[in-house]
């Protein structure tokens, strides 16, 4: 599916290739913020959206002031996923 952004307004305006593709970028990047922000996909979904490592994804999240944790999860859910990563870790 396209994401295609109709405004006439936008239209009328003449840009070269190069700004154009900036632009283009930037609004990609704060559709995908967006998608995080209300937990429609998660930061490894948006690093391989974007083409970003997931440490990036995380530097944008603070830039746009989004949190890297669940705010719904319960104590214990984030407990269990600690748990989960320390696991990982010293596998």
């Amino acid at each position: 599916m396209a994401l295609v952004i109709l405004d006439e307004q936008l239209e009328s305006i003449q840009l070269s290739d190069e700004v154009r593709q900036q632009a283009l970028q930037k609004a990609k990047e704060g559709y995908v913020m967006t998608l995080l922000e209300v937990g429609e996909i998660t930061s490894g979904r948006a690093s391989k959206i974007l083409g970003f490592s997931r440490l990036k994804v995380i530097e944008m999240m603070k830039k746009w002031g989004i949190s890297i944790f669940d705010d719904s999860q319960t104590l214990d859910e984030l407990r269990q996923e600690v748990e989960q990563a320390e696991l990982t870790l010293n596998q």
